[in-house]
């Protein structure tokens, strides 16, 4: 698994514990199957389209800039070299 697909999992889990969400409640505010996100966050999915990250930010009331911003994507190494 890629450390950009581990980040993202790691991250909707933060943000899930920060407001008390747990993924099911996540699927019904987001408006995204509950079977995708449990793709998601059991790294099953190898590369979550943006329109899904978009809905879970909206999930959680925040940005895809917000999303991403952290110290751990910003300091990701390029995927390509």
């Amino acid at each position: 698994m890629s450390n950009t697909i581990t980040l993202m999992i790691e991250r909707i889990r933060e943000l899930c514990r920060e407001r008390g969400i747990t993924p099911n409640g996540l699927s019904y505010i987001a408006g995204v199957p509950q079977a995708t996100i449990k793709s998601i966050l059991n790294g099953e999915t190898k590369s979550p389209e943006v329109l899904t990250i978009k809905k879970l930010c909206d999930g959680f009331g925040i940005t895809l800039a917000q999303f991403f911003d952290t110290v751990e994507f910003n300091n990701l190494e390029q995927e390509i070299k």
